[in-house]
């Protein structure tokens, strides 16, 4: 089978809910990483395969196949087809790995992936009565943005918990106090203001027409341990919690791509080659953990260890989530997680979560000369996913 390469990566900076990104249609967005690596990248948009996009949602302005409308919107050529895919918060990451079995078995020689969510546009929606002419009466309004909806009664109550609650639940199983989550979510943002003050991030970062925003919008400079330990619990009813708003990820805007093609394909040297990729599943209010296994799985099949790894991109949900993992996973150095700040900082817009974290790893394998990353994500409803990159 042929090789699959990360040839380039961008994404635009992630904007809060109700911020600089929340004019911006989420196809529009999609447009904007796509048409942004075709020309960072010289290459003629016909060529393209196939676009595979990620998005949660899909219940807004990005339904109907937003990697179709967003090509289209780029002034790709009819003839390039697109496709959408959801694997809620690890979406582009799954249209990643779709995009990379696509050019190791054959079936296409050059795919965009990547993905895009716009939380702050995700709309409010009501049921529809099965009777034609429904009864007047109450009607329950459903918010999109995030989290549980029109639950199916059959599942099991523990299940169907909050992603919040599922936090607090794993911070008090794996001993994670509230003092280690609030200086976890510090670190990520003072790495992540670094990183992007010493231009780390500059090489993979476009900028979207008709927004005022030149860097991730949820960066808070001057955060502290002091001033986040003034927080209150959101998601323990017994006032004894540890989640807060402060190591939580925030709601978000954005949107990722990254161009996945065969060894030489293109001109120039690739980012890194996909050399292994996992998949995990778990109780869904066990949520959080789900990549401990999903990053070990990758690592087997790329015939790696944890004594391998340079650098881990993890998607930080939530710190309690993201300090679990870390703790799963004793072999690795904990220094080399998030080494430019992570979604505590960033942000966490869920359809392009997945891009970003594999687009950043594989841009720092580059600036590194060589090397071996896992980039893992959780996902809600009990998965993890992971992906191994080496150059």
């Amino acid at each position: 089978m042929t090789a699959s390469f990360v040839y380039d990566a961008v994404r635009t900076p992630f904007g809060r809910a109700g911020g600089a990104l929340s004019g911006i249609r989420p196809d529009d967005l999609a447009a904007v990483v796509m048409k942004a690596t075709v020309e960072r990248m010289g290459l003629d948009p016909a060529r393209i395969d196939d676009v595979i996009f990620g998005d949660a949602n899909q219940a807004g302005e990005d339904n109907r196949d937003v990697a179709r409308f967003g090509a289209l919107l780029a002034g790709f050529p009819t003839s390039v087809t697109g496709v959408t895919v959801n694997r809620l918060c690890s979406s582009s990451l799954e249209a990643v790995i779709q995009a990379a079995r696509a050019v190791e078995t054959g079936d296409a020689g050059l795919v965009l992936a990547g993905g895009v969510e716009s939380m702050s546009r995700a709309p409010f929606i009501v049921e529809k009565s099965p009777r034609p002419w429904p009864a007047v009466g109450n009607q329950t309004l459903w918010n999109t943005s995030i989290g549980w909806r029109m639950t199916n009664p059959k599942l099991p109550k523990q299940w169907t918990i909050s992603n919040g609650e599922s936090a607090e639940k794993i911070a008090r199983e794996w001993g994670l106090s509230r003092d280690a989550q609030d200086e976890f979510a510090v670190r990520s943002h003072r790495l992540a203001a670094k990183a992007w003050a010493d231009g780390v991030y500059d090489g993979e970062i476009v900028h979207v027409p008709g927004a005022d925003l030149a860097r991730d919008e949820g960066i808070r400079d001057d955060t502290s341990v002091d001033k986040l330990a003034g927080l209150t619990p959101l998601f323990a009813r017994d006032g004894e919690g540890t989640v807060t708003a402060g190591n939580s990820s925030p709601i978000n805007d954005g949107a990722s791509a990254v161009l996945i093609a065969a060894e030489g394909a293109l001109p120039g040297e690739p980012l890194a080659r996909i050399a292994g990729r996992g998949a995990h599943g778990v109780d869904p209010h066990l949520f959080p953990i789900a990549p401990i296994e999903a990053a070990n799985k990758a690592l087997a099949r790329a015939g790696r260890s944890w004594a391998d790894v340079d650098v881990v991109e993890l998607n930080e949900a939530f710190a309690s989530q993201s300090l679990a993992c870390v703790a799963g996973w004793p072999e690795l150095d904990p220094e080399r997680v998030n080494i430019h700040g992570g979604a505590l900082a960033i942000g966490h817009p869920l359809g392009a979560s997945g891009g970003r974290i594999l687009g950043h790893a594989a841009h720092e394998l580059a600036r590194r000369g060589g090397g071996v990353a896992v980039v893992a994500i959780c996902i809600g409803v009990g998965q993890g996913l992971a992906v191994v990159l080496e150059r």
